[in-house]
């Protein structure tokens, strides 16, 4: 029977419940068991695929194709697992099943409410789940703060779910802050208190406190703690701040974290290997140089929106012994062409990601024409790659005011436009080109020295692609599409050979990026870069 651990939040929003969840099943996989993750959102959007990115962060997108929380890349990164649409509850996606059975009249006239239709249809994702994954532990991670009126029916869920599946099956871990105040030198634990009482008043008792913490939990507070939430003293974890979140699992490893969880789950302990997290994070705290890296786009004032290219980057120092530096550029700020050089002269590459929306795009158009004609090392992505193709249109091909139809409908020259697919497609949730889809590669290509392969699985989120039409136009005039779907109809990725680098894909590649296997397009990067230096 598989085991089941929820994770609750309390006292404040944003504690790294994800980086808590995806750390415990970093440990329990290499303790040798296997692990499925579930993130639940109370929010009442199907996905956040329509949201914010400054609302929201990024939207990570599954294998499969789902619009999913960015926690969901935490958990991929870190158990080096593929996750599916399965792995995403929302709110709103369990009322919409509910009231469209209602509507086919599956509930036989009876009056639908909360309890218990809500909570079954909750109870019911997360056994399709563990159906589909068949894993020895099942970690559901509840978003938002205990006391949150939208969460409360992912709370009775658990609470009845827990009783279900009996006493050792399945346990619930609470995630809070300790406040320190200067002045007195002291860390609160009430907040804590309070938190695990309000969760109490819904019928749940945690089974472990994991205390986030800016400085180590004295003896005594934890002691307090475990008196005051009745949680014994063993299961009082500290998590402090640490430089690194590759770092959490190590330090919540010195505590016995894992082997207290499989106490109280009943299941036999087994030894760990962690040598290769380890060498990672020796890595990570030992560089050998340092690179500077600009990522130029229009959601810069909100990093949590490309944590995914963020992190692929970091990985791909990693690799090189290598400390990335971030450079933060607004792409508004880079339409002039002074103030674009200016912005980058201390730069030894730039990202241009995906987005939507005409805003910024100068600047991008700017910025992407500088690394060009500078042989700056050059990724887009997405966005990226579209804007690289209209500027090599305009500036090379001499295709004047070549453009984007999302951009400019009236174009004389729409290299870019909206897919054939998409022409009558209406809505805007879930109705992308979404999830992995095939791409295959010419030899004697850069990009085939990164994949060394001539056929790659790449997730897509996009509407818009380069206009088929175009393509031996650009051919003729430089640009190499080194990357191709299989009926060739398709431009995956372009490059320029001439260049150290200068690629660009359609796809996203920061999805696929593991810290401890970073992805060939972010490696190629980091390594022109580098070089470059050298």
């Amino acid at each position: 029977m598989a085991k089941y651990i929820f994770i609750t939040g309390g006292v404040v929003s944003s504690l790294g419940k994800g980086i808590i969840g995806a750390s415990l099943g970093k440990l329990l996989r290499s303790r040798g068991f296997s692990v499925y993750i579930q993130k639940f959102d109370p929010y009442i959007n199907v996905d956040p695929g329509t949201m914010s990115p400054f609302q929201h962060g990024e939207v990570f997108v599954t294998e499969d194709g789902a619009e999913t929380d960015l926690d969901l890349g935490h958990y991929e990164r870190f158990i080096d697992t593929d996750f599916s649409q399965l792995s995403n509850v929302t709110s709103g996606s369990v009322y919409q099943t509910v009231i469209q059975k209602e509507r086919k009249g599956d509930y036989l006239g009876a009056t639908v409410q909360v309890i218990p239709h809500i909570t079954n249809e909750i109870k019911s994702r997360i056994i399709k789940a563990q159906k589909y994954s068949k894993s020895d532990f099942h970690i559901i991670e509840i978003g938002g703060t205990i006391g949150d009126i939208e969460s409360l029916p992912f709370i009775e869920s658990i609470r009845q779910f827990k009783t279900e599946v009996g006493y050792g099956n399945a346990i619930n871990i609470h995630c809070t802050l300790l406040p320190y105040l200067p002045t007195s030198g002291e860390l609160k634990t009430k907040p804590s208190q309070h938190s695990v009482n309000v969760l109490r008043s819904y019928g749940l008792q945690p089974e472990i406190l994991v205390c986030r913490t800016s400085k180590p939990i004295p003896k005594n507070e934890k002691e307090k703690l475990s008196l005051f939430c009745a949680v014994s003293k063993d299961a009082v974890i500290e998590c402090r701040d640490m430089k690194s979140i590759y770092e959490v699992p190590l330090a919540l490893e010195e505590q016995n974290f894992a082997n207290v969880v499989l106490k109280l789950l009943q299941t036999p302990e087994r030894e760990v290997d962690l040598t290769e997290w380890k060498n990672l994070v020796n890595n990570i705290n030992n560089p050998q140089k340092t690179i500077k890296i600009a990522i130029a786009g229009k959601y810069t004032k909100l990093s949590d929106a490309y944590i995914s290219v963020v992190e692929a980057l970091k990985h791909a120092g990693y690799a090189n012994n290598a400390k990335v530096e971030i450079k933060w550029i607004n792409a508004e700020d880079c339409s002039d062409e002074t103030k674009c050089s200016e912005v980058l002269k201390d730069v030894s590459g730039v990202v241009v990601p995906g987005g939507f929306g005409v805003r910024g795009i100068d600047g991008k158009l700017a910025v992407i024409k500088y690394a060009r004609e500078n042989n700056l090392p050059f990724l887009g992505i997405c966005l990226g790659m579209q804007c690289a193709v209209t500027e090599f249109a305009r500036n090379v091909a001499k295709l004047s005011n070549a453009n984007s139809t999302e951009f400019d409908e009236n174009t004389p020259y729409p290299v870019v436009d909206l897919m054939l697919e998409q022409k009558n497609v209406e809505g805007y949730g879930g109705t992308m080109r979404l999830g992995a889809y095939e791409c295959h590669i010419n030899k004697n290509t850069k990009t085939f020295k990164a994949y060394n392969s001539t056929k790659i699985f790449e997730r897509h989120r996009h509407r818009y692609e380069v206009n088929s039409d175009y393509l031996n136009t650009l051919k003729e005039a430089g640009l190499v599409f080194s990357g191709m779907s299989p009926d060739g109809m398709l431009a995956e990725i372009i490059e320029l050979p001439e260049l150290d680098w200068f690629v660009a894909c359609q796809f996203h590649p920061e999805f696929k990026s593991r810290p401890n296997r970073p992805h060939p397009l972010f490696k190629g990067l980091i390594e022109a870069g580098l070089k470059q230096q050298q």
